[in-house]
């Protein structure tokens, strides 16, 4: 479980993060959302060490992550998995080799052997068993985000963070994405927060929901209950479309 409470963080004298509290539930597939600019980035990278805030704590299974010695800090970001935005493959890697690659430098205790067979199993687990020698230049951008998120698991994570999973993505390899996602979290009971700004990965994976607006937590709920919500800020983000309007 990940616990955070009162996250304020500036940069240059502007508050990105004025004081968001909350928690994310293994197994659960946990959702931030927002606009550009509302502080989703900023907020997942206080959750997996890449910036510091200025006030509050974040808790990892009751351990608290900025408060505490740099060994247990390493141990917490050894149970961490992160899907990056654009893929952040080695281009000049093979798809097997980069997904091997976190074995190679986080697992010293294991053999050669074991860690191939780590990474053939994730790699198959998300349906590249038969493009493993591919490089990443010859493969497509959904390939790609199933590459990532077989790079993200490997080292067998209690916590997996997607920073927009579906950028640059179609509607159809967007929704194959947010499902393995999905299967993978309730498989490994992972601990999983996607970030995102996409409405169809909301209504298809959403089971817990925070909208975050300049900075700030205005509403948490689930799939049903977001359509439905008297936040004013919130109904201008979902039905933003005209579509989704005239559905409404």
């Amino acid at each position: 479980m990940i616990e955070f409470s009162n996250i304020v963080k500036s940069f240059e004298g502007r508050t990105v993060l004025a004081g968001v509290s909350g928690s994310f539930k293994p197994s659960d597939t946990s959702l931030v959302i927002g606009g550009s600019g509302t502080g989703k980035s900023v907020l997942l990278k206080c959750l997996i060490g890449l910036v510091k805030p200025d006030e509050g704590f974040v808790k990892y299974s009751g351990r608290d992550f900025w408060n505490s010695d740099e060994e247990t800090r390493k141990q917490i970001r050894r149970e961490m998995g992160v899907l990056f935005q654009g893929g952040a493959l080695f281009d000049s890697k093979t798809v097997f080799d980069n997904v091997r690659f976190p074995l190679e430098m986080l697992s010293p205790a294991m053999s050669d052997s074991e860690r191939d067979d780590r990474a053939k199993l994730c790699l198959t687990r998300v349906g590249l068993d038969h493009a493993m020698s591919r490089m990443p230049s010859e493969i497509s951008g959904g390939m790609k985000k199933r590459v990532g998120i077989a790079r993200a698991i490997v080292m067998n994570p209690k916590y997996l963070f997607c920073d927009e999973p579906n950028s640059g993505l179609d509607p159809l390899t967007s929704i194959k994405i947010d499902n393995l996602i999905k299967e993978i979290t309730d498989e490994f009971q992972i601990t999983t927060i996607v970030i995102t700004h996409d409405m169809n990965s909301v209504m298809e994976i959403g089971e817990k929901i925070m909208f975050l607006y300049n900075g700030l937590k205005l509403w948490e709920g689930d799939s049903v209950s977001i359509t439905k919500s008297d936040v004013a800020e919130l109904n201008e983000f979902v039905f933003a479309s005209k579509l989704l309007r005239d559905l409404r």
